[in-house]
């Protein structure tokens, strides 16, 4: 009997994910990391393969991560607005959608962007 880890089943989540998902330049891919302790959010534009605009949780002082969270959605989506870019795929890497990665693009979406 094969034995998967945690990593290992949201690798998998990913991929199949992954599969459906493509950003372009008018519509980029949200893409958010979770670590133990930081939360990493990227727009990304898969035709030619790079990072448009990117926000990360080590700057942002909050009381909790959810907090955190929030402040870097809501960091990436100011950015975004004055790149000229309304409206997202959001990618949710294989993680569930609540706590941290619900707190991210809520606060996206309080900030006017369509994801």
């Amino acid at each position: 009997m094969n034995k998967s880890s945690k990593r290992d089943n949201r690798a998998r989540r990913h991929r199949r994910i992954r599969a459906r998902l493509f950003g372009t330049a008018k519509r980029p891919r949200v893409s958010v990391f979770r670590s133990d302790r930081y939360v990493e959010v990227q727009l990304i534009d898969d035709q030619k393969g790079k990072t448009v605009l990117a926000s990360h949780g080590k700057k942002e002082k909050a009381k909790n991560k959810t907090e955190q969270a929030a402040l870097v959605g809501r960091t990436l989506a100011k950015a975004a607005k004055k790149a000229g870019i309304n409206a997202m795929i959001f990618d949710r890497s294989g993680y569930r959608y609540h706590g941290r990665v619900k707190a991210v693009v809520e606060a996206m979406r309080a900030e006017g962007i369509k994801v």
